[in-house]
C-alpha cells in the first residue's frame, strides 16, 4: 500500500520552516526519518537542559534552610534519575539510523540488489563472491572508505571493491555471525546521507544459528528484505529464518525481491504464468503464514527485478553512458521501473517505521518525564504559594501584636509611674511619722540601754560608740516593726499588679516563667541613720552644778546656749543707735526693732551682773536693805537651807547621777539632731521604695523589649521568607510553563511524524 506524506498544517511561527522541511520529505521519503530525527533531538536536548535546570533549582530549594519543606527528597532523586534517563536516550537518539536488514540464501543476490540501492559497487558481488559474515555499510563524512571489524577500534582503509573482498577473505577470524561495518563516503552515495544503513548477509542455508544472528542484528532493523531466487520458488529455509524473524518482533515490514527475473526475458510465454505464480506463493508467505499485511498491501511488498541490470544501468549512468547501453535483456524497462517502485515503497516504509519504531517509544516517555516534571513544579509552585500565603498572615499577626504591645506599654507605663509615685509618697509619710513618734520616745530606748559608766574620757567614748550602735539598732527595729508590714504588703501588690498587667504583652510559654524571670525577693527598707556621725559632735557636761546656783537660774530661764552666752559677756547685746537717714541712697535703712525678746532678757542680766561686779557698793547697800527689812535670823536660816541644799546635792552627785545626766544631756541632742534627718530618712526610703519596684519594672519591659525584639526579628524573617518565595514561586511557574512548552513540541512532534506513519 502507498502511503501518502500530507502537508501538515503550519502556522505563522513555523510556516517557513516547516514548508522547507516538508519540501525535503517530498523530495525524498528518507528525509522523513532525517527530519524527525533532527527534531526529536533537539527537543531532547531541550529536555535535558530544562531537567537539569529543573533539578539545581529543586536541589537548592530542598537544602534552603530558611524555608519550610516545599519538595521532597523523593521529588529531587525523581528529577536526578529523569537526568539520567534523558541523557542516555539522547546518546541512543544520537545513533539512530534506519536500518534494513538482507536477507537471503547463498547467491541470490543480496550484495548486488545493495550495489544497486546505493548505485555503485561498494560490496563485492558475482562470481568467486560470497559473503561470509553480516556487512553493515554506513556512510561517513569522511572522503576515504574503511573497515571496522567487531571489537577493534583499528580503520582498514579500502579503496576499490577488490581491496574490500580481499580484506573480508583474509581475516580469519571472521565467521558466519561476525559484523564488519564498511563505512563509505557520503559524497559518494546519496542515499546513505540520509542516516540509512544497509546490512548484507550471509546465507541463512550456511547456519543453524539462526536465533543468535535474529538477536543480534535484527530486533533494532526497521525493514528485512528477503532476496530470493525468481529461477526457483521459496525454500523452508528462508520461511522458517522469518518465522522466527515474526515470533521475536511484532509485525516486521517485509519486503520480497524474487531477484535474477531478467531470466524470464527467455521465456516469455510463461512470464506471467511463473510471475502469478510467484505472487501467489509469496502472497501466501506474507499474509497467510506470517500476517504481517493484508492482501492488499501485499502487491506492495513483492517486487520482481533484476539487481545485477539495475546496477549496470546505473554505473553507466554514473560514467556519462546511457542506461540501457550494453547487453541487456529484454524487458529491461520494465524491471527498472519495477526495482524503482521498489526502492519507493521500501523508502516510504522504511521512513516512516524507522520513525515509529525509533521514536515513539521515546517521544512517550519524554511526554511522561515533562508531565510528572510539571506536576512536581505544580506542586511546588503550590507548596510556595500556601506557604507563602502563610508567611502573610503571620506577618500580620506579629505586627498586629508589636502595635498592641507598644500601646499597652505605653499605657502600663504611665499606670506604673503613677502607682509608683503614689507608694513612694505613702511610704515617705508613714517612714516620717513613724520617726517622728520614735524620736519623741527616744529617752525610753536610751533608758534601755545599760552599760557600766565611768566619767573617764577613755570610757566615755566607748559609751558613746555602744549607745550609738543601740540607737542605730533600736530605732531601726522600731521603725522596721511600725512600717515594714505595711510597705512589703503595697510593695508585693503593686508588683503583682505590675506583673499581671504586663503578663498578656507576653508569649504564652514567657508568661508562665515570669515568676522566675523577674524574682521578687523579700524587701526590707534600710534606715541608715549613721547616729555615730549625727552625734559626733555631742559634748557631755557631767561636772557638779548647784541647782540654785547662779548658772544653773540663768540656764532654767534661758536655755542653755543663752546662758552660755550671758555668762559669757554678750558684747553686742544692745545694737547701735543707727542713722536716721542711711549713708547710701542704694542701701535700704536697717531695721531699728531688730532684737528678739531673748536677746533683751540676755542683755538686762548681763548688764545688771556686770554692774555687780563693778562694785561691791552694791552687794552692800542690798544686804543692809534686807537686813533691815527682815533680820538677821531670817537670813541665816535661808543661808543655813541654802547650805544643807548644797550638800545634799553634792553628796548625791553619784555616777549613776552623772549617767542619767549624761543620757538626758545624749537625748535632748540626739533628738534634736535626729529631728533634722526625719525629711531625709523618709524621703531616702521612698527612694529605695521606688528603685525596686522600677528594677522589677525594668525586669518586666527588658522580658518585653526580648518579645518586640523576638516579633522584629520574625517580621524581618517573614519579609525575607515571603521575598524568597516569591522568587521561587516565579522559578516553579517558570519551569512548569517550560514543561508545557516541552509537551507541546512533543505533541506537535507526534503529530506530525508519529501520527502521518500510522
Amino acid at each position: 500500500m502507498s502511503l501518502v506524506f500530507p502537508r501538515p498544517n503550519t502556522n505563522a511561527a513555523h510556516g517557513k520552516k516547516d514548508k522547507r522541511l516538508m519540501a525535503e520529505v517530498n523530495a525524498s521519503p528518507l528525509k522523513h526519518f532525517v527530519t524527525a530525527k533532527k527534531k526529536i533531538n533537539g527537543i531532547f536536548e531541550q529536555l535535558g537542559a530544562y531537567i537539569k535546570e529543573s533539578a539545581s533549582f529543586l536541589e537548592d530549594t530542598h537544602k534552603n534552610e530558611e524555608l519550610d519543606p516545599v519538595t521532597t527528597e523523593e521529588q529531587v532523586q525523581e528529577v536526578r534519575g529523569y537526568l539520567a534517563k534523558v541523557a542516555g536516550i539522547g546518546e541512543v537518539l544520537a545513533r539512530r539510523h534506519m536500518k534494513v536488514v538482507f536477507f537471503g540464501r547463498t547467491s541470490n543476490g543480496k550484495s548486488s540488489v545493495i550495489n544497486a540501492m546505493l548505485c555503485d559497487k561498494v560490496l563485492p558481488s558475482g562470481i568467486g563472491h560470497t559473503t561470509n559474515c553480516f556487512l553493515r555499510v554506513e556512510g561517513t563524512d569522511g572522503n576515504e572508505a574503511f573497515l571496522l571489524t567487531e571489537g577493534s577500534d583499528e580503520r582498514k582503509s579500502i579503496k576499490t571493491v577488490n581491496q574490500l573482498a580481499h580484506a573480508l577473505h583474509q581475516d580469519e577470524d571472521l565467521d558466519a555471525g561476525s559484523l564488519v561495518c564498511v563505512m563509505w563516503p557520503k559524497a559518494k552515495c546519496a542515499l546513505l546521507r540520509d542516516d540509512l544503513v544497509l546490512v548484507d548477509s550471509p546465507g541463512i542455508d550456511v547456519t543453524t544459528e539462526l536465533d543468535s544472528w535474529i538477536d543480534k542484528f535484527c530486533l533494532d532493523a526497521d525493514v528485512f528484505v528477503l532476496v530470493a531466487n525468481s529461477e526457483s520458488t521459496l525454500m523452508q529455509t528462508e520461511k522458517s529464518f522469518f518465522h522466527k524473524v515474526n515470533e521475536r518482533l511484532s509485525s516486521p515490514n517485509i519486503f520480497i525481491l524474487n531477484n535474477r527475473w531478467d531470466a524470464s526475458a527467455s521465456e516469455l510465454e510463461y512470464m506471467e504464468e511463473v510471475r502469478r505464480q510467484h505472487m501467489d506463493r509469496c502472497t501466501n508467505f506474507l499474509v497467510d503464514e506470517l500476517g504481517v499485511v493484508d492482501r492488499a498491501q501485499a502487491s506492495d511488498r513483492i517486487f520482481f527485478v533484476s539487481a545485477k541490470e539495475v546496477l549496470q544501468a546505473r554505473v553507466q549512468k554514473a560514467q556519462g553512458m546511457p542506461e540501457a547501453g550494453g547487453a541487456l535483456a529484454e524487458g529491461f524497462q520494465a524491471r527498472m521501473f519495477e526495482f524503482q517502485n521498489f526502492e519507493r515503497r521500501f523508502e516510504e516504509c522504511i521512513s516512516q517505521s524507522a520513525v515509529k519504531t525509533k521514536f515513539e517509544q521515546h517521544t512517550v516517555r519524554a511526554k511522561q518525564i515533562s508531565e510528572a516534571l510539571r506536576r512536581i513544579m505544580d506542586s511546588v509552585h503550590i507548596a510556595a504559594q500556601e506557604q507563602r500565603v502563610y508567611c502573610l498572615e503571620t506577618k500580620e499577626d506579629r505586627q498586629d501584636r508589636l502595635e498592641f504591645i507598644d500601646k499597652q506599654l505605653d499605657l502600663l507605663t504611665m499606670d506604673c509611674k503613677a502607682k509608683i509615685k503614689k507608694i513612694t509618697e505613702e511610704v515617705e509619710r508613714q517612714v516620717s511619722n513613724a520617726m517622728a513618734e520614735e524620736i519623741r520616745k527616744l529617752h525610753v530606748l536610751v533608758d534601755d540601754f545599760h552599760l557600766d559608766f565611768h566619767p573617764s574620757p577613755v570610757v566615755l567614748k566607748v559609751y558613746k560608740n555602744d549607745l550609738h550602735r543601740h540607737i542605730e539598732e533600736g530605732l531601726g527595729k522600731n521603725m522596721s516593726e511600725r512600717c515594714s508590714t505595711t510597705i512589703t504588703g503595697a510593695l508585693q501588690a503593686t508588683q503583682t499588679d505590675m506583673i499581671e498587667g504586663l503578663k498578656p504583652l507576653l508569649p504564652s510559654t514567657a508568661r508562665e516563667q515570669v515568676d522566675k524571670l523577674v524574682p521578687r525577693q523579700c524587701f526590707s527598707l534600710s534606715y541608715d541613720l549613721a547616729c555615730d556621725k549625727l552625734c559626733s559632735d555631742f559634748q557631755e557636761d557631767i561636772s557638779f552644778h548647784f541647782s540654785l546656783g547662779w548658772t544653773m537660774l540663768v540656764n532654767r530661764f534661758l536655755g542653755p546656749k543663752n546662758t552660755r552666752r550671758a555668762l559669757m559677756g554678750y558684747n553686742d547685746q544692745v545694737p547701735r543707735p543707727m542713722a536716721l537717714t542711711p549713708v547710701s541712697t542704694s542701701m535700704p535703712p536697717f531695721p531699728q526693732s531688730s532684737m528678739t525678746q531673748e536677746e533683751l532678757m540676755v542683755s538686762m542680766v548681763t548688764g545688771l551682773a556686770s554692774l555687780t561686779s563693778r562694785t561691791s557698793m552694791g552687794v552692800l547697800v542690798v544686804g543692809g536693805v534686807i537686813w533691815k527689812a527682815v533680820g538677821w535670823r531670817l537670813i541665816a536660816l535661808s543661808v543655813g537651807l541654802y547650805g544643807l541644799l548644797y550638800i545634799y546635792e553634792r553628796l548625791t552627785w553619784t555616777t549613776r547621777a552623772k549617767e542619767r545626766a549624761f543620757k538626758r544631756q545624749f537625748v535632748d541632742y540626739a533628738s534634736e539632731k535626729l529631728q533634722l534627718i526625719v525629711s531625709y530618712t523618709g524621703s531616702n526610703c521612698s527612694h529605695q521604695v521606688q528603685q525596686e519596684l522600677a528594677g522589677v519594672f525594668a525586669q518586666l519591659c527588658q522580658q518585653v523589649d526580648i518579645t518586640r525584639q523576638n516579633l522584629e526579628d520574625e517580621i524581618t524573617d517573614m519579609n525575607s521568607k515571603i521575598e524568597l518565595l516569591d522568587s521561587l514561586q516565579s522559578k516553579a511557574k517558570l519551569l512548569r510553563n517550560k514543561a508545557g512548552w516541552l509537551d507541546s513540541e512533543l505533541n506537535m512532534f507526534t503529530q506530525q511524524y508519529l501520527h502521518h506513519s500510522k
